[in-house]
């Protein structure tokens, strides 16, 4: 039995929403934006681990330093606190995610390896078991728990963190109709470093605005209003600190937003940049733009991207 899983990129924060709002993002082309990971029986006696894919080079040689082993190494460990037989297995990683690109990029292989392996044992464990262990898989890379990346690439759509842990997310209505660019330079992005550009105190007036608008941003959601809700898309937490970080960000997206985007902003730390329309038409002349002035390596991609309603599935 071989089973593939797919599991696709995402936009952290979603600007409005520090640590709190993620979205799952698809191309219109229909490439799959995100990992996969295959799992099937050992051939030999213990599981193995392969990886392969454009951004394999940029992981750990050895496979047991990688976050799908530490994956099945968790999962077994729950399997056996539920005294479950554990079973060897092959995974292979298809590691089509650019590394610290802001686009979820440890999330997606997080998903994709603990959804694989619970597709093998016939789905064991329910999603919010399963969502609890992606985020402690997140946690282990960043250093703190947070589900932001992991429960859009898991559950699809666009999701509010709550602060019950048992509820852990609430999905809200998508923005039907609108399109997201995504500029990905082509370059890495420390989230340790993005983190450190933060500051350790905010003032009462950041604490209003910022609540002002992630409130108003689901509000408008919820009401189905694009329109609103896209014009309450602005970061007062991170970016105006991690801006100066990312070359050509300023001024490009002082760019998109004169010449038709409704919003723009950096998709989880960076430096990926996301850009937001209500017509397909504008969204294909910026992308173009996007590939002259904001790529630049041979690595970046700019793809123009629908809402991922579906999250994390066999292939």
């Amino acid at each position: 039995m071989t089973i593939k899983v797919f599991a696709p990129a995402s936009i952290g924060n979603v600007s409005v929403g520090f640590d709190v709002l993620g979205m799952a993002v698809q191309p219109l082309s229909g490439e799959l934006l995100g990992d996969v990971v295959e799992i099937s029986s050992a051939q030999g006696t213990a599981s193995t681990l392969s990886v392969v894919g454009d951004f394999a080079n940029k992981l750990p040689q050895e496979p047991k330093s990688n976050i799908v082993w530490d994956c099945l190494v968790l999962f077994n460990e729950q399997l056996t606190a539920f005294h479950q037989n554990v079973l060897s297995v092959d995974l292979v990683l298809d590691k089509k995610m650019p590394v610290g690109s802001g686009l979820g990029s440890s999330a997606c292989s997080v998903v994709a390896a603990l959804v694989a392996l619970n597709e093998y044992y016939d789905n064991f464990f329910n999603r919010e078991q399963m969502l609890a262990m992606m985020g402690a898989m997140e946690a282990k890379i960043s250093g703190s728990l947070h589900y932001d990346n992991v429960a859009p690439c898991y559950y699809g759509g666009l999701q509010l963190m709550v602060s019950d842990p048992e509820v852990i997310t609430k999905t809200i209505p998508a923005l039907k109709g609108s399109y997201w660019i995504m500029a990905y330079p082509g370059i890495e992005m420390s989230t340790k470093e993005a983190r450190e550009a933060l500051p350790e105190m905010y003032t009462r007036g950041q604490l209003i605005q910022y609540g002002q608008n992630l409130a108003s941003f689901v509000d408008a959601c919820h009401r189905e209003d694009n329109e609103q809700a896209l014009n309450y898309i602005t970061d007062v937490v991170a970016e105006p600190y991690r801006e100066n970080l990312l070359p050509k960000f300023s001024e490009t997206k002082q760019y998109l937003l004169k010449n038709g985007a409704k919003a723009a902003g950096i998709s989880g730390s960076g430096p990926t940049l996301f850009a937001v329309c209500d017509d397909q038409a504008m969204a294909d002349t910026l992308a173009e733009y996007l590939k002259q002035h904001y790529l630049q390596s041979d690595q970046g991609f700019v793809h123009i991207c629908e809402i991922d309603v579906q999250g994390a599935r066999v292939i």
